[in-house]
């Protein structure tokens, strides 16, 4: 069976050579009895990849459980996996069996498994090691035939260093690693993607279908697609759905995409989960940088100035506005972290050199005074209007709310 063969039987739509390389890789694995671990962003359809392996396995016949980790209560995630005894514990009316001992001789996928307790992850090693578990609430050793594969959105080389996922664990799982690449290193399938799902919805809720026009492919391929290929989905239903014109537009099409993740720059991981911290930790990474270029750049003029002994009237009246504009931005800071550079410019007057005074030019490294000037900024451009200001920013108006009341901003 040809990947294209793999890629029709199971809906997959894409031609991307990293897609095509995952493609080959489940399909190369499939004959063995290897676990494999499948990484990549939420929404980038790695629930396939087990289906594909399943499927062509000699196990094909056998049972398929998909088990969300993520969605399953610390207290009863034992009890779904391996079972429970009768009275094992509160509500345990009567003895049941879990997952490994139904799919016993099949395949069982565990999704989000970085989610799993600690606890459970001990359980599952030995499955994996020796097959053997044990219910809840009983002592006798189980044995079970089963083919695990593994799905996981998040960083677990972080997770094991912060010690929420036992490191064996990880080099158990991952005998074979396969990687799902985000939508957006698949720019040549996301138009592909759209096409398909607006057929879709053309058919399923009898309207005409949809169609972009030049500018509106564009924005298309190079938004960045933080929720990747359901992201895609969710907002070409919208746009099915509301739009009364079939013919969509770049200015229509923005509409519907988020504000927060239009640039192409590399979004900052937050470990929290809050979407707010790290959006304003880009904005002000994206603009420390800028202001780092700037400052570097003036080094290098304040260099080659000061190298040159031999300046005449005419380089030093051609140059003194550029001078004098080019320092002019920099404002000193009461901030105490400070870069500081001197520039001593020869004047050449009448074959008499007159030394100026040093020009002390200071950088402010403070987030807080940057913040609150970014915050000025966007409610004198929007007339005081928090909600434009709040959407300039790519915060919520709450939390923007929250930060006028903390710098007492009038």
């Amino acid at each position: 069976m040809t990947v294209q063969e793999i890629k029709n039987r199971f809906g997959i739509i894409g031609s991307s050579p990293s897609l095509d390389r995952a493609i080959d890789i489940a399909m190369q694995v499939a004959p063995t009895d290897l676990t494999a671990l499948i990484t990549g962003e939420s929404g980038t359809g790695k629930e396939v990849f087990p289906q594909i392996i399943h499927n062509l396995s000699t196990r094909k016949h056998g049972q398929y459980i998909a088990v969300n980790c993520g969605a399953i209560p610390e207290g009863t995630i034992d009890s779904e996996l391996f079972g429970h005894e009768k009275g094992s514990f509160t509500g345990a009316h009567e003895a049941r069996k879990g997952y490994f001992e139904v799919a016993n001789g099949g395949t069982i996928f565990l999704d989000e498994v970085a989610e799993m307790p600690i606890a459970t992850q001990a359980r599952l090693l030995r499955v994996l090691e020796s097959g053997e578990f044990i219910k809840v609430g009983a002592s006798k050793v189980l044995k079970t035939d089963v083919r695990v594969v593994a799905a996981t959105n998040v960083n677990i080389q972080q997770a094991i260093e912060k010690g929420k996922f036992r490191e064996d664990l990880y080099y158990r799982l991952n005998t074979v690693p396969i990687v799902i690449p985000p939508l957006r290193e698949r720019k040549q399938d996301i138009h592909l993607l759209f096409r398909k799902f607006a057929t879709d919805f053309s058919s399923r809720y009898r309207m005409p279908n949809i169609k972009l026009n030049t500018d509106a492919e564009q924005l298309l391929a190079n938004y960045y697609w933080q929720g990747n290929v359901r992201q895609l989905k969710n907002i070409t239903e919208q746009i099915s759905v509301i739009e009364k014109t079939r013919d969509i537009n770049a200015e229509i099409l923005l509409k519907y995409l988020p504000m927060v993740s239009k640039s192409s720059l590399p979004m900052l991981f937050n470990n929290s989960g809050n979407t707010e911290y790290s959006e304003r930790d880009l904005l002000y990474k994206v603009l420390f940088e800028m202001k780092k270029d700037l400052t570097d750049l003036k080094k290098i003029v304040v260099d080659i100035i000061n190298s040159d002994g031999n300046l005449n009237n005419d380089i030093i009246n051609n140059n003194s506005q550029t001078l004098k504009k080019l320092y002019q931005d920099v404002q000193t800071s009461d901030n105490n972290e400070t870069t500081s550079i001197q520039l001593h410019q020869p004047i050449i007057k009448q074959k008499e050199i007159v030394q100026m005074p040093p020009i002390e030019i200071e950088d402010s490294l403070s987030l807080e005074d940057k913040e609150l000037e970014l915050i000025k900024k966007a409610l004198q451009k929007h007339n005081g209007r928090r909600k434009n200001a709040a959407k300039e920013l790519g915060i919520s108006e709450r939390t923007l709310y929250r930060k006028i009341n903390e710098h007492s901003i009038k």
